[in-house]
């Protein structure tokens, strides 16, 4: 698989079977994920991946944890950043609502149904059954800079997971639940955690995983000079 084909085939998956993931393939991936460009090459990602009863452990925490602040025993948690900004504008709006709108319909699950949508939701905190998860984290004292850093990091993961044959989601919805996970982490207090990923093979019959998100032509987002 040469990188443009890993391009095209990745995408955001919700659906996974239990195949676990081997050690050695995560391994190998995140080694060459490193060689990923950093302004300054500060490299500043941090990274933790669960599988197995670790990760049972930790779902069965945030469920419990979740379910506690539906019942407004628990209040929700301090968020460190946020996902969106709080104007989000046209076009930005528009294609945030018509993913959202494309991923339910392949599902059957209509804009009405709310409690529908909710547990469909809710499937984000058990990474939508996928055998092994990742979190990603970074020095609070980093910037905006850094931040992009992750995100050529974390793109380069998810391609090098396609070389390999396995699949991802990335999940910045973690930062909603950012103090349970730097707790069973054991993050220091000067780490922040920027998004989970969920990562294993795509169930091939679930029909969400049949969403091909729509991506805005070439013309509307680049301008060419001189070429």
């Amino acid at each position: 698989m040469n990188v443009a084909e890993a391009v095209e085939r990745r995408s955001s998956i919700r659906d996974f079977l239990p195949t676990p993931v081997p050690g050695e393939v995560i391994r190998r991936v995140l080694a060459t994920a490193a060689r990923a460009p950093s302004g300054g090459n500060l490299q500043p990602w941090h990274i933790d991946v669960l599988a197995g009863e670790p990760l049972q452990a930790l779902k069965d925490l945030v469920a419990g944890r979740q379910a506690q602040q539906a019942r407004g025993e628990r209040p929700p948690e301090p968020m460190d950043y946020s996902i969106y900004p709080k104007e989000l504008v046209s076009p930005y709006r528009d294609w945030r609502f018509q993913v959202g709108e494309d991923m339910y319909a392949t599902m059957g699950i209509a804009r009405e149904d709310r409690p529908a949508r909710l547990r469909w939701f809710a499937r984000n905190y058990q990474f939508f059954g996928a055998p092994m998860a990742l979190f990603c984290s970074l020095d609070r004292r980093m910037g905006p800079p850094q931040w992009s850093d992750l995100g050529m990091f974390l793109q380069t993961v998810m391609l090098l997971l396609q070389a390999e044959g396995y699949d991802s989601c990335a999940q910045e919805c973690w930062a909603t639940m950012a103090r349970t996970v730097g707790e069973v982490l054991a993050l220091p207090p000067e780490r922040m955690l920027f998004c989970g990923m969920a990562i294993g093979l795509r169930n091939p019959a679930h029909p969400v995983n049949g969403l091909r998100s729509r991506r805005a032509p070439l013309e509307e987002f680049a301008r060419f000079h001189g070429v």
